[in-house]
């Protein structure tokens, strides 16, 4: 089995592990040499994103997954390689597209599952939605087995809290009733896999673990793993927040797993932030 990782970065690359002991595999881009040569030394044959041409790698390859995000409205995957992909696409196993529960909207911290209709309130949540309309109108031009997984807040070893806890930089921002839902990238690279061991062309599935919450309690656990000081709290409206920190706020809802763990059979290794971040305290060290 071959997969071409079009974007191999944190979440991708964690499917390394479960994929080259089992004999395959992966092509992956990157824009940066540093990085390419990174990958070459993992086993992984890289591909500068921009310089190479992918042409045979698109032919080669039985699995295809993207990771790049849109560029100036459109999915940059499909403006480069599109017409290449359009010729082979039917004749993959499995395709995968990475999006975001951002697609939904806000929901008022209400339940959202894969069959309610997306309003996305942010410029990156609308981003999304036209990539992934991108992507299912070319994999029903040509039969293809694609797979949209809907990610909510990736964290996991060196993304995670405990650095700037250490630092003193944390802080309890404190927003009523905001809660978020999160997904350990160890589980994303489960989900993935167990996607590519039962394609079902035309899934959209949502990747996330059974206890969004409020940041402010993510922090506070955190904290208290380390012994260090509970950080400060701080209201949402006095934190001076960056635009990114603050479209992620403007967003209020809890993402249901129900059908990937129904379909594909799936239970988390780190079903809660408890676990996952007791998992990376002991990774990191």
């Amino acid at each position: 089995m071959i997969l071409l990782s079009f974007g191999h970065g944190y979440s991708a690359a964690a499917l390394e592990p479960l994929l080259l002991p089992k004999g395959w595999q992966i092509i992956a881009t990157t824009r940066s040499a540093d990085k390419a040569k990174a990958m070459a030394a993992r086993g992984i044959s890289a591909r500068i994103w921009g310089q190479d041409d992918l042409s045979n790698d698109i032919k080669r390859a039985s699995h295809i997954l993207s990771s790049i995000a849109p560029d100036g409205g459109q999915d940059p995957v499909l403006r480069t390689w599109g017409k290449a992909l359009d010729s082979c696409l039917a004749q993959k196993t499995w395709v995968g597209y990475l999006s975001t529960t951002g697609v939904y909207g806000d929901r008022g911290g209400d339940w959202v599952s894969e069959a309610d209709a997306l309003n996305p309130t942010t410029a990156r949540g609308q981003a999304r939605v036209a990539a992934e309309a991108e992507w299912t109108a070319l994999a029903q031009k040509t039969a293809a087995a694609l797979h949209i997984f809907r990610l909510a807040g990736i964290y996991g070893p060196f993304r995670g809290p405990f650095e700037k806890i250490r630092n003193g930089t944390a802080r309890r921002i404190i927003k009523d009733g905001q809660v978020f839902s999160r997904i350990h990238v160890t589980d994303i690279a489960r989900a993935l896999e167990a996607s590519m061991r039962a394609p079902q062309a035309g899934a959209i599935y949502n990747i996330c673990d059974d206890c969004p919450a409020p940041p402010e309690d993510v922090i506070a656990h955190a904290a208290a793993l380390l012994g260090a000081p509970l950080p400060p709290a701080i209201a949402f409206d006095q934190a001076d927040l960056g635009p990114m920190a603050a479209s992620f706020y403007s967003e209020n809802k809890r993402v249901s797993n129900a059908r990937i763990k129904q379909e594909l059979g799936l239970t988390w290794a780190y079903p809660d932030y408890k676990s996952g971040l007791a998992a990376i305290l002991a990774q990191e060290g």
